[in-house]
């Protein structure tokens, strides 16, 4: 910065008037003449020049406010007396100081657009060095000149008042980088403080900005620190870390060594106890410590984590086992955390100040089930009791804010269409107590009016094949709240059950029904006269009914509604946005009566609808962006005679298509057959799930563009198409958001080429006999491909129990693991696929007869997540497996043993090896199903005939 005076006025300015010709310092000399000088006021506007501007100011304002001018213009120096005064500067910066000197408060304010250029132009000295001035040099250009302390209190203030009034992120991470490395190198120490404590509330917001990864590692550190930090799990926050630790090690700026020890020191602030358990096992394929250690001490605290908490409260040291929860909190996730019991929630709860002795009692207390301190906690802890959030009436009458609950669970793997050969139950020996004791303390439960249950208006209790006609009717208790139930695979339930429900439950608007005995009664509730319909005015005679109302209704697999039935039902469902049919006895003549208009979602495979019903749906439902039709054979048919598929009957069911939609998921099987690009572009342009199976066979020049077709493509299955290593490869290379991919019974050419190369987005991978070549060598490659969770491998005859060990080293992180037919994997047993210790599925069959009879016992032991186990007995080392009455495990829900069928004359085993005298080996074929499955209350042992 350089200041100098000619002793002239500029242009004739009073005596208390001075001229400030500010030359922006990053501009180029120029010996253009001087500007003509404007008023202060002129400022709010366009300047004349981008780079020079001349500003007549007062005098008296500028001394008594800048301690620059004050040494400047009120000293005994030679340049104080003058009218003309040049500086060199940030043009944009000085602009807006000087706006705020001169400005009336109400027309200038302070916002994230200009804070950090005032910021910049008023705190760096509160004074200006006189030497300084006698010299007439320049300042730095990162030097603050203008020093007015008023302004900087005034940011100081906005900036302190933005962080705690402000429920979101108003100041973009960019210029609190900016502002944070300012403050550093000039010593303002207001922003020092606000900073990491407005990053921490706001760090959702945080994490999803760009600039994230240009967070400098102390101010990183400062808010991770920060009591106020704000995330939705542990999970996210350390989910941020890594990624942050990731950009540092490309970049050029920090050594290696340096970036390491940041790298320790960032991930050692994570609460490993509260990650979930996939998670912190996927983390071990590039931080192998970290989540080693991570998976070791979740699996620690699962086995007593009651006595891991005592020891902690004893030495005082909650810190760690503490879930994150602060003013700002919106949401927080436990999913997959079987380790976070009731005790986690209390002590995150409680204050840091109460002493180690009564947190103790208190954790101890919850285990019991006992709350004789419950009165002292809320004295010092002012927090909620849960006695036991196994019982959802209890959990309301604490908490009647609630207004969604989610208790699905896996449905059960025997349908209505299996044959049982026989079914039996036993109650489980674990099964707890009597219930009663806990609603000792509110008077109201069990009343048909509770105020408390007003609040919830979504329920979902998909799988729950336990629940009865009568828990229902105690579900009515609702009626004034309830507008969706997911009852899904509640196979107890009957359509009387289901039609008092919808009776009870007027205001419902949106079911999910499928696999239920929803039928004739239920649509004759639906479809019949509401007495308290508040549509009594309406001009459609339809808006009288329940099913007038209905949003959304998924109907899949409920056999037992009739042709006509169905037709009365579509007939009275005007504004349906989610509609599905799949499995159920949709045909023209009922789908014909359909005038909806307001599709989203339409779901109608394995029907026997065709064009004819189905080409004035898709006409006149232009928002359908989501069209299922797999499986609808008729779809080629017309009033029941077969037409000529050479004329245009392919191009009317992809005119319909292409002309009235933009989908973003498709399932289809026969009639969707394009043959050129041109066909599928541009109503296929927002596709992100696509399904393509028997009935069609998409040319290769189609598969292959199915990256230009559906640039935004997550999920692709492929059934029975003709499929090469172009394709896939292309698929892989160019499809960068493709998460899913599914090729079962495909046929083609496919070699070890069309999976050498990187798909980092990859996570769902199913190879259905189309892979028969895969060896050791070909998975490892794929372990260094793509980081999967899910993996499925049928017909892969080459691998061993080498195989094993590369699944489970190069994907910890898989929840679902299906081999099949897959050579002599578990020949010498399944140690190493237990160590994938996040599989929540498992499914092993004729994969080596090397499996001891423990299988099931140590599976459940060792995976804390494991849900669903399929076995072939065909494995079995032993002849058979053991089966627990009472799975260690909270989390088993079934077991399927399957059996197969051997030919009288043994001419070959069961893996399909043909003996000596036989040089054609057949299919396997299978005799019969053992299930086992565990609910709450029983374990059921059934026999089907099926292969399940």
């Amino acid at each position: 910065m350089s200041a100098a005076g000619d002793g002239e006025d500029g242009g004739g300015a009073a005596a208390d008037t001075v001229v400030l010709e500010i030359t922006d310092a990053a501009a180029s000399p120029s010996s253009t003449p001087p500007p003509t000088p404007i008023p202060v006021s002129a400022l709010a506007g366009p300047l004349p020049s981008p780079t020079v501007v001349a500003v007549r100011a007062d005098r008296g304002r500028l001394i008594e406010s800048s301690s620059y001018f004050r040494a400047l213009l009120g000293g005994s120096f030679s340049e104080s007396g003058s009218g003309y005064v040049r500086i060199s500067c940030d043009l944009a910066a000085a602009v807006q100081v000087l706006r705020y000197l001169f400005e009336p408060p109400a027309s200038f304010a302070i916002s994230h657009h200009n804070f950090l250029q005032l910021l910049e132009n008023t705190a760096s000295q509160l004074a200006v060095p006189s030497q300084e001035l006698e010299l007439g040099g320049h300042l730095d250009e990162g030097a603050l000149f203008l020093a007015v302390e008023s302004l900087l209190a005034d940011c100081e203030r906005w900036f302190r008042t933005v962080r705690s009034r402000n429920p979101s992120m108003v100041v973009p991470l960019d210029i609190i980088i900016e502002a944070w490395y300012f403050a550093q190198k000039h010593g303002v120490t207001f922003v020092e403080d606000v900073c990491p404590g407005y990053l921490a509330q706001n760090f959702v917001q945080v994490i999803s900005s760009r600039s994230f990864v240009h967070i400098p590692y102390d101010l990183l550190c400062s808010t991770i620190d920060s009591p106020h930090l704000t995330v939705d799990s542990e999970k996210q926050l350390c989910e941020a870390i890594l990624s942050w630790v990731s950009a540092s090690r490309q970049s050029s700026e920090q050594s290696v060594s340096n970036s390491a020890d940041n790298q320790l020191s960032l991930l050692s602030k994570v609460r490993v106890c509260l990650l979930p358990l996939g998670f912190a096992a996927g983390t071990k394929r590039n931080c192998f410590e970290f989540g080693n250690n991570a998976v070791c001490m979740i699996l620690n605290l699962l086995k007593d984590s009651l006595q891991t908490l005592l020891y902690t409260v004893t030495d005082d040291n909650l810190d760690s086992y503490r879930i994150r929860l602060t003013e700002y909190s919106k949401k927080i996730v436990l999913s997959g955390c079987p380790q976070l019991t009731t005790q986690f929630l209390y002590i995150s709860a409680l204050p840091t100040d109460l002493d180690a002795v009564f947190k103790r009692t208190i954790v101890s207390d919850v285990n019991d089930g006992c709350l004789n301190h419950y009165n002292g906690l809320v004295k010092k802890a002012k927090t909620l009791s849960f006695r036991n959030f196994e019982d959802l009436q209890y959990l309301l009458l604490r908490c009647p804010w609630i207004n969604e609950i989610n208790l699905s669970i896996d449905t059960s793997v025997i349908l209505s269409k299996y044959s049982i050969i026989s079914s039996r139950s036993e109650v489980r020996r674990d099964v707890n107590r009597n219930l009663s004791s806990y609603y000792m303390q509110s008077g109201s439960y069990g009343t048909s009016v509770n105020p408390v249950f007003s609040n919830i208006s979504k329920l979902i209790l998909e799988g729950r094949n336990d629940i009865t006609d009568m828990n229902l009717l105690e579900i009515s208790m609702l009626k004034s709240s309830l507008c969706y139930i997911n009852i899904k695979h509640c196979t107890l339930l009957t359509d009387d059950g289901i039609s008092t429900l919808l009776l009870n439950c007027r205001k419902m608007h949106s079911m999910v029904l499928s696999y239920t005995s929803f039928g004739y009664h239920s649509i004759q509730t639906l479809c019949s006269l509401d007495p308290s319909d508040s549509f009594s005015y309406h001009k459609d005679e339809h808006a009288h009914v329940m099913a007038f109302r209905l949003q959304e209704l998924h109907l899949e697999g409920c056999e037992g509604i009739s042709c006509a039935a169905m037709s009365q039902l579509v007939s009275n469902m005007n504004i349906v946005k989610s509609l599905c049919l799949r499995e159920t006895s949709l045909a023209d003549g009922a789908l014909c009566n359909f005038v909806g208009s307001s599709l989203e979602y339409l779901d109608i495979s394995e029907t026997l609808v065709s064009m004819v019903s189905l080409a004035p749906v898709i006409r006149r439902n232009s928002n359908l962006s989501c069209l299922k039709t797999a499986g609808c054979r008729n779809l080629l048919f017309e009033q029941g005679e077969v037409q000529s598929t050479s004329g245009n009957k392919y191009g009317r069911f992809l005119q319909e298509i292409t002309s009235m939609c933009y989908l973003e998921d498709v399932e289809m099987g026969w009639a969707f057959c394009p043959v050129r690009v041109d066909d599928l572009i541009p109503s296929f342009s927002k596709v992100r799930r696509m399904t393509v199976g028997l009935g069609t066979t998409l040319p290769e020049n189609i598969l292959h563009a199915l990256p230009e077709i559906c640039p935004f493509l997550e999920s692709l299955v492929l059934r029975f198409q003709v499929i090469s290593d172009r394709v896939v490869r292309n698929l892989l290379e160019s499809s960068t958001n493709l998460q899913v991919l599914c090729l079962h019974y495909c046929l083609g050419s496919l070699t070890s080429f069309s999976f050498q190369t990187k798909a980092p987005a990859l996570r769902i991978l199913r190879l259905q006999w189309v892979t028969p070549w895969i060896t050791n060598d070909d998975l490892t490659i794929l372990t260094q491909n793509c980081n999967l969770v899910e993996l499925l491998l049928s017909g892969c005859k080459l691998l061993d129990p080498s195989s094993q060990e590369i699944i489970s080293s190069g994907w910890p992180n898989l929840t679902c693991l299906q081999l099949e037919e897959c050579g002599r994997i578990t020949v010498d047993g399944v140690s190493s696929i237990l160590d994938c210790k996040a599989l929540e599925d498992v499914l092993i069959r004729h994969t080596g007869r090397g499996i001891g009879r423990t299988i099931i016992t140590d599976a459940i032991r060792e995976l804390p997540l494991l849900r669903k186990l399929a076995l072939d007995l065909c494995d079995a080392s032993e002849g058979g497996y053991d089966t627990p009455n009472v799975p260690e495990g909270k989390m088993m829900r079934s077991v399927r043993m399957s059996r197969c069928k051997k030919s009288a004359a043994a001419a070959r085993s069961c893996f399909g090896e043909a003996s000596s005298s036989s040089s054609n080996p057949k299919p396997v074929q299978h005799r019969e199903t053992i299930v086992l499955e565990w609910s709450s209350r029983q374990l059921t042992t059934t026999v089907v005939e099926e292969r399940l």
